[in-house]
């Protein structure tokens, strides 16, 4: 079995393809960066993808060294996302499911990374975090789905580094930029820590930061390193409340998602969890990020538990769409 994986929800035009054994035959990514001091617009970002999505394909297929006759499905993110930007990997993989009679899968992008994880693992029955820009939830799978059992009540961990990142005059993505700047900060200023129960808040932490910064009042290096701290944190007490819930039942933890690449967070989780004496697993950074890979996953355990796919004329998208209303067939 080889399965051909179509990513496009937000700035990543990814395609992946991957047999059943798991090996990945191939990887090919566009990614649109927006101007200095800007978010990611939908529709200049769906130009983009227009632009070099065909190139795309057809270096994943020449990557991968088959026909595209040999593909047995089509997999590609039905959302959540960017509208218009879905829209271009939807089309992209209508036109080539037509035309070579592949069955067509949607997959929603977050179980696309929690299936990554999982399976390259090999975990039974793992607590994952995922910590993005469109998702920041702690997840585990129960009855048939993956179950939020904490979350983000406002914005994403991602969306709270861009925002700030933007704000005060940082490229895009801020991730990687803050945790580069925290590595030199050396005072700690005391910032909004809202956790209610599993679930938490970072919008206030982020409207109070960019004041901070703002009015001068801290360096960037010190504001970085106490942004981290504080929305880490957070996080890591929120997971080890939904740990402490379901700790008979669950066996490891792992991270996935953009911001799973951060060493700092990763760090706290491991302390966290050796506490609790179990093993965090996180993948190498290239997949944390968006990819083709992690939608081709999916289709191919969809394609072996011998779902249908669904007709071209049906392979819609969903800009707004919950991971636990997604069933797990195949666990």
């Amino acid at each position: 079995m080889i399965v051909l994986g179509i990513e496009s929800t937000a700035h990543t035009f990814g395609v992946g393809i991957i047999n059943e054994s798991l090996r990945i035959l191939s990887d090919v990514r566009r990614q649109y960066f927006p101007p200095k001091g800007m978010g990611i617009e939908p529709f200049q970002t769906a130009e983009y993808h227009s632009k070099y999505s065909v190139d795309v394909v057809k270096k994943a297929i020449e990557e991968a060294g088959i026909s595209i006759k040999e593909i047995d499905a089509i997999a590609y993110s039905k959302g959540p996302g960017l509208g218009p930007c879905l829209r271009i990997g939807a089309t992209i993989a209508r036109a080539l499911s037509l035309k070579y009679n592949i069955p067509l899968y949607p997959v929603h992008h977050a179980i696309g990374h929690i299936e990554l994880v999982r399976s390259y693992f090999n975990l039974s029955n793992p607590l994952i975090v995922l910590v993005s820009g469109g998702h920041t939830v702690i997840t585990a799978y129960r009855g048939g789905r993956w179950r939020p059992y904490g979350e983000t009540l406002d914005i994403t961990i991602g969306n709270l580094l861009d925002v700030f990142a933007r704000e005060v005059g940082l490229d895009f993505p801020g991730g990687p930029i803050i945790e580069k700047l925290a590595s030199r900060g050396k005072r700690y200023v005391e910032l909004p820590y809202n956790i209610k129960g599993c679930n938490f808040q970072f919008s206030g932490l982020l409207t109070k930061a960019i004041q901070l910064m703002k009015k001068g009042q801290v360096s960037i290096e010190d504001l970085s390193f106490s942004l981290q701290e504080t929305a880490f944190s957070i996080i890591v007490e929120a997971t080890e409340r939904a740990l402490t819930s379901l700790k008979d039942s669950i066996n490891s933890l792992a991270i996935t998602g953009g911001v799973a690449s951060n060493n700092v967070l990763y760090e706290k989780l491991v302390k966290m969890a050796n506490i609790h004496g179990l093993k965090v697993y996180r993948l190498d950074k290239r997949w944390n990020s968006d990819n083709g890979v992690q939608i081709a996953i999916v289709g191919l355990r969809m394609l072996q538990q011998g779902l249908e796919g669904v007709p071209p004329e049906e392979a819609y998208i969903l800009q707004k769409w919950r991971f636990d209303e997604v069933d797990i067939q195949w666990m």
